[in-house]
């Protein structure tokens, strides 16, 4: 009897556990939630790394510069992969100058494990060639194992000659075993490729041991928590299960602005699958968006498939809908009619008993109608006259805004011209005095460049601020108070207001502004992101707004 009782017991708690259910609307709706505060997320995310930034180019220290690019790197590589690549290589040229042979070999292996990552293979194979692996310590070994294996994992996985799909998986397992017996089995690292190992095993029982032991140490407020979830949900048999596990990563990956989007990619796909289109279709744009601000083809060339099935589905859904919507409307349609004839034909009974009556009401109607006509014309010629007095004064503005740069440009044309003869003049002394190391110096020198670039933008902010004086109040009226600029006293604008300034002037195109202010396009596309944020109203019609401030004095 008692065999019996704990029998059933045994049985009763695997069912419990069997039957362990997700909610998975709640999680989908905090990740819509996450979503559409991701705006926040990616502009803290930004902040932060934008002091670390400015850190960086404040200290001297070798050793400090080192750490800084470091992090940098570490905050980049899943945020935007070109600003990753530059400071690893940054990392790497100042471990070099201190002589620090296994840092700057860590930062090479790294280097080549993010260019594997976003599909850049035969740079990351070059790059691991020119690695000593004698100059490594032990983290710089590890990485080195894991750059390797995951090339040629790449490589394995998207090669189509079989014969060559073979080797690189060949060379992947031995690099695997490297590593493996390097590394310490509770590291992350050996939990996440061990997995990855058990998974193509089909060992699945072992693999979710392994992923529920990672899951449970790793702090859910952090980056990594999306890694373990991810391989988590890689394991997973049960769909509920495997949708709960993937979502936890989406939701995490967003809350932490990571811009290599993997997880959300793959439930965009499932979701499509069970026919949430309206869902699947908003997580695959908003993977396409982080996509591009990562910038690597290889993640665009996974979303474009799944993209373009989710968008097909998406659209014939939208068709039927609107089938249907048609077929209402019809059916309404005749339903009216006829309500309408049956109204038709009680009404004329009644019309033949006061036509005399209608007959009035209907001259009436007229001389009604008539007179609401002639005030809508007198309404609309009202209109016409603003609408011209307003083109007017924006021609007039125009003029006057065209004028005054013109002038300007042929004064600054002919300041060229006498400096250009200058230093021709210059040159052809020193040539004649045979000082050609002073002229290699001079030529080698960007000191004129950055002088001319400081005095074209002292130039653009003087005319400008002469038209619109009232600029930068008026700009500052449209941010919220922390956001907000103070104006300098010696009549120049900062870069944030500088780019305004050309939108107001009509310049809209990130790139033009990029050429003329001697930035980046990523650097004016994040200012203007970030200014737009602390708009005080509707950030979708800032730059409208702004186009709209000053009046020329």
């Amino acid at each position: 009897m008692k065999r019996t009782l704990l029998l059933l017991m045994v049985l009763m708690a695997g069912l419990s556990l069997s039957a362990e259910t997700y909610d998975l609307q709640a999680i989908y709706e905090q990740i819509d939630d996450a979503i559409d505060h991701s705006p926040e997320y990616v502009a803290d995310y930004e902040r932060q790394t934008e002091e670390k930034r400015l850190q960086y180019v404040k200290v001297t220290a070798p050793e400090e510069k080192y750490q800084l690019a470091f992090e940098l790197y570490e905050r980049y590589k899943a945020f935007m992969n070109d600003s990753a690549l530059f400071y690893i290589d940054e990392a790497e040229q100042w471990a070099i100058r201190q002589n620090k042979w296994n840092r700057a070999g860590n930062c090479r292996v790294l280097r080549a494990f993010q260019c594997s990552t976003v599909g850049y293979y035969s740079e990351a194979l070059a790059f691991l060639k020119t690695v000593n692996k004698n100059q490594l310590d032990s983290v710089g070994l590890k990485n080195y194992y894991m750059a390797q294996m995951h090339v040629y994992g790449e490589l394995g996985y998207y090669s189509k000659i079989r014969s060559m799909q073979e080797q690189y998986f060949k060379l992947q397992t031995t690099y695997r075993d490297s590593l493996f017996a390097q590394m310490d089995h509770q590291d992350p690292d050996y939990l996440m490729y061990r997995i990855q190992e058990l998974k193509g095993r089909q060992q699945l029982e072992e693999g979710r041991r392994l992923s529920d032991q990672w899951v449970r140490h790793t702090n859910p407020d952090s980056r990594d928590y999306a890694i373990a979830c991810y391989y988590r949900w890689l394991v997973s048999e049960d769909q509920d299960e495997m949708r709960y596990w993937l979502s936890q990563s989406a939701l995490s990956d967003v809350r932490h602005a990571v811009m290599d989007q993997a997880s959300l990619l793959q439930l965009a796909d499932l979701l499509n699958g069970e026919g949430d289109l309206e869902r699947s279709y908003k997580y695959i744009r908003f993977t396409w968006d982080c996509n591009n601000r990562f910038n690597t083809r290889m993640r665009s060339w996974q979303i474009t498939p799944i993209l373009n099935v989710i968008e097909n589905n998406y659209q014939k859904a939208v068709a039927r809908n609107t089938r249907g919507l048609w077929t209402s409307v019809v059916v309404v349609s005749v339903l009216a009619l006829l309500l309408l004839g049956l109204l038709f034909f009680l009404h004329r009974r009644n019309r033949q008993l006061d036509t005399a009556r209608h007959a009035l009401t209907v001259a009436n109607d007229e001389l009604s109608t008539v007179n609401g006509q002639l005030s809508k014309l007198n309404d609309e010629l009202s209109m016409v006259n603003g609408q011209l007095s307003m083109v007017n004064n924006e021609l007039s503005e125009s003029n006057r805004v065209k004028e005054e740069y013109i002038g300007r440009f042929m004064s600054l044309c002919s300041q060229y011209i006498d400096k250009i003869d200058d230093y021709r003049k210059m040159v052809n002394k020193k040539m004649k005095n045979k000082e050609l190391d002073e002229l290699y110096r001079l030529s080698k020198s960007t000191e004129l460049k950055e002088k001319e670039i400081e005095e074209l933008l002292q130039n653009f902010d003087s005319v400008f601020l002469h038209l619109y004086p009232n600029f930068v109040e008026e700009f500052n009226a449209l941010l919220q108070p922390e956001m907000r600029f103070q104006k300098r006293d010696d009549n120049r604008l900062v870069t944030e207001i500088r780019i305004f300034a050309l939108i107001r002037l009509g310049i809209e195109d990130s790139s033009k502004i990029a050429e003329f202010l001697h930035y980046s396009v990523n650097t004016i596309y994040n200012y203007r992101a970030r200014i737009k944020n602390g708009a005080l109203d509707n950030r979708e019609s800032f730059e409208r707004r702004v186009k709209m401030l000053g009046r020329v004095q």
